[in-house]
């Protein structure tokens, strides 16, 4: 298509993940200002329980519910003239597109669905497996039978059923940012040379994926977002260099301001000068953010340089089985309880597995909800009288778990103040883990179907990958701190978490420029690794994030294996930013009068200790 430098192009997103509202959609089309609306419904996590559905049904496979969404507003998607995007196809996008295609001939509207697929692996393990694959994390060769494994497909395969007339594509596994790069491409005609503004379609797609995140869902100043109940959904006003502006529709709950949209832009993207995907490699170092009005932010600065040699692939692979107990317990001394009781009832199933003839188990983690557990030495609960335990177990055999939990019910006649609160035993569930490969990009041959028929496709030619640059990060002056008082990180900057795979992330941005010699100095990777010594077992790395005066996080298997493979309460890091910014600072008596401070008790017993010494 023709480039138009006055033409925008607009995009809402519709879903964060798969279960995500209903009201989304109505709310974005009721806007009547989209041109696109996009779902995005696959995480880690859903590939290995779609599979799973799949295995038992063939005709499943895909997120149902993202689905009939769609199918139920194709009226209004079909009188709008607005063009729908979604990878809810899973691991089976033909049943998806099949579902929809029925959906929309029994309301008699002449839509158009195109759907993708090229991202399943699994029956090309030896063929793969020749080409000596090693896991990214440990380097372990590829597995054999994994339950799923899926590659992480580009934006043009479905910029390409878009050029060809599709009204719907439904992909399978691609990058969630692809969803909206695709339209990007088809509307502007960016070609594969364009990188800082395929950089910006990515960046923009990254706003949209994760639904309200980027619109005042999960901001750490929470108490300033007006009605959850109606959170707007986002919007990206795009145009054809690139740059955007991120809204949401007028009337709606939610905030879009630099906060949300910075902590959004630092969710999960691990390196931000070396973001990869398959169109491009995004370097988001010098974004800039500006409020451009109410609810309205400016997204420019994306850089972009020649995409990786290889695409991302993720197998997932059944390990043995886990099972989950909770107890309630309370009364005095009810942490103490829950300690004891978590222990010893781990001695019983040893001594169990043993006289039955099974292998000890393979993992055990117990924490105490209501005792802050998570904090580890950090926790400050010390009297609580009522919390809930946590016992999860990791065995190779589903029956020794059963065996285990059934000894449950008799800890109630041991332990004082114990419930199971009548929700009976819990059952033992397949432990998928996750396995990620990296696999050269001309393995792949994305199929594109329409109308009954294959479109002729072919994967473009892309510049040859080359080192990001790196210049190196301006250093500020050093600060010394004369009158020092002791704050918390949240009263000077404000994050957002995450996971990617069993690695967690935590972007930390400075709430004001004079600040950010404090989070230069103080918040360095070493003191970040000590403040999560009881969860990290890996390396933590910092990278700068000058644009937008922030720093990012990686720790390395900080999750327990991470998603489903995790026995922990947070197997995907959501609280890890909300315990850091707990972390003390040091800071100038001066900056207690900050108008960028924040508000906190212990802000307010510094200037109340600074007024009695007055």
């Amino acid at each position: 298509m023709a480039r138009d430098d006055e033409r925008v192009v607009v995009l809402g997103g519709a879903a964060g993940a798969w279960g995500d509202t209903s009201f989304a959609a109505p709310q974005l089309l009721d806007s009547g200002r989209c041109d696109y609306i996009l779902f995005e419904a696959l995480a880690e996590i859903t590939m290995g329980i779609l599979a799973r559905a799949r295995l038992q049904d063939p005709s499943l496979g895909y997120a149902t519910d993202v689905i009939n969404m769609i199918g139920r507003d194709l009226g209004r998607i079909s009188e709008q003239g607005v063009r729908v995007v979604t990878n809810a196809g899973g691991v089976n996008p033909k049943a998806a597109a099949t579902r929809l295609q029925r959906m929309a001939s029994k309301a008699k509207l002449p839509i158009r669905i195109a759907w993708i697929e090229g991202d399943n692996l699994i029956t090309r393990v030896p063929e793969l497996a020749a080409l000596d694959l090693r896991e990214m994390s440990d380097q372990s060769e590829l597995v054999d039978a994994p339950l799923s494994f899926n590659a992480y497909l580009g934006a043009r395969p479905i910029a390409s059923a878009l050029d060809a007339g599709a009204d719907i594509v439904i992909t399978g596994r691609c990058v969630d940012s692809a969803l909206a790069l695709g339209p990007l491409i088809h509307e502007f005609g960016w070609g594969p040379t364009e990188l800082d503004e395929l950089a910006h379609g990515s960046l923009a797609g990254h706003l949209l994926e994760c639904g309200p995140q980027s619109t005042g869902g999960l901001l750490t100043d929470w108490e300033d977002v007006p009605l959850w109940d109606d959170l707007g959904y986002p919007l990206a006003e795009c145009r054809a260099d690139g740059s955007f502006v991120l809204t949401k529709p007028d009337g709606t709950g939610g905030l879009v301001d630099v906060r949300t949209v910075s902590e959004q832009l630092l969710y999960e993207i691990g390196d931000p000068a070396a973001y990869l995907l398959p169109d491009v490699t995004c370097d988001w170092r010098y974004v800039d953010l500006a409020q451009v009005g109410p609810d309205r932010v400016e997204v420019t600065g994306a850089r972009g340089t020649p995409p990786p040699a290889t695409f991302k692939a993720c197998a997932q692979v059944v390990d043995g089985s886990k099972v989950m107990g909770l107890v309630f317990i309370g009364g005095r001394d009810a942490t103490r309880k829950a300690k004891r009781f978590g222990n010893d009832f781990i001695r019983r199933a040893e001594r169990l597995l043993e006289r039955e003839g099974y292998p000890p188990l393979r993992d055990v983690d117990i924490e105490i909800l209501g005792a802050e557990s998570s904090y580890g030495p950090r926790s400050r609960t010390r009297d609580t009288r009522e919390v809930v335990v946590k016992v999860a177990m990791h065995h190779g055999s589903r029956e020794a778990l059963s065996a285990i939990v059934r000894e449950l019910g008799s800890f109630g006649l041991a332990v004082p103040g114990l419930t199971a609160g009548g929700r009976g035993l819990p059952k033992p569930t397949p432990l998928v883990r996750l396995r990620s490969y990296l696999v050269p990009r001309e393995c792949f041959r994305p199929v594109i179907h329409l109308d009954g028929a294959t479109l002729d496709y072919e994967e473009p030619a892309v510049p040859p990958p080359t080192m990001p640059t790196r210049s190196p990060e301006p250093v500020p002056a050093r600060l010394d701190i004369d009158d020092p008082v002791e704050i918390p990180l949240l009263a000077i900057a404000h994050a957002r978490s995450g996971d990617k795979g069993a690695d967690a992330n935590i972007g930390v941005r400075a709430r004001h420029p004079d600040f950010i010699p404090v989070l230069q100095q103080q918040l360095n990777a070493e003191r970040v690794a000590a403040w999560f010594a009881h969860r990290v077992d890996g390396s933590v790395h910092r990278y700068e994030v000058p644009g937008i005066q922030a720093f990012n996080f990686v720790l390395r298997d900080a999750l327990g294996g991470g998603g489903i493979s995790s026995l922990r309460f947070d197997p995907q890091g959501k609280a890890y930013a909300q315990q850091l910014l707990d972390m003390p600072v040091s800071v100038p008596a001066s900056w207690l009068v900050h108008p960028a401070l924040v508000e906190t008790q212990e802000v307010e017993d510094a200037r109340g200790e600074r007024t009695t010494r007055a």
